[in-house]
């Protein structure tokens, strides 16, 4: 007979997000998982939901430079992304990158994204990258994000006012920065 505490461990245990890296399968639901975003917020400047051959060719750029992309996966579904890109184009920028991270509703305030965050972080510091940014737009939808990024550790480095315009209205965002030993 299975005991209370071994019920509730199984039922934590299928509640933790399997972390792994993206494969071309999970470029689909990746797409699904940002086109709300794209659509209805300011979080994400896109203004054109990426298609699944887009992600094609921005894993297939990350997978060349050696940068992770990540996926977080619960009961065999998709149900978040995090990936680290260049932060700028210039070569003295070789080990700064930006990180993006977006949870599908159902996987939000569940910590799938600190688990998520973390699992990339920690891809990071292993390929070689001493400073990640992460930038936040100044909109409803990503009141976790900040309290998520000074859970691991990032620190405000500065505000960007007014830098965008979406959906109408002028948008600021926070830039972030952690730096990786």
């Amino acid at each position: 007979m299975e005991s209370t505490a071994d019920a509730s461990r199984r039922t934590d245990d299928a509640a933790r997000p399997a972390i792994r890296p993206a494969t071309e399968r999970d470029l689909p639901a990746v797409a699904e998982i940002l086109a709300p975003y794209v659509l209805r917020t300011a979080v994400t400047f896109d203004e054109v939901p990426p298609d699944a051959s887009a992600w094609t060719t921005r894993l297939d750029e990350l997978r060349e430079l050696g940068l992770p992309f990540l996926v977080a996966e619960i009961d065999d579904d998709v149900v978040g992304y995090a990936y680290a890109a260049p932060w700028r184009p210039k070569a003295a920028y070789r080990h700064t990158v930006e990180s993006t991270i977006y949870l599908s509703p159902a996987a939000q305030r569940r910590g799938v994204g600190t688990r998520l965050l973390s699992a990339l972080l920690d891809a990071c510091s292993l390929g070689g990258v001493q400073q990640v940014i992460a930038v936040v737009a100044d909109d409803p939808a990503a009141a976790g994000s900040l309290p998520l990024h000074r859970r691991l550790g990032f620190e405000v480095a500065g505000v960007l006012r007014d830098v965008g315009v979406k959906h109408g209205r002028r948008v600021s965002t926070m830039l972030l920065q952690r730096t990786l030993r």
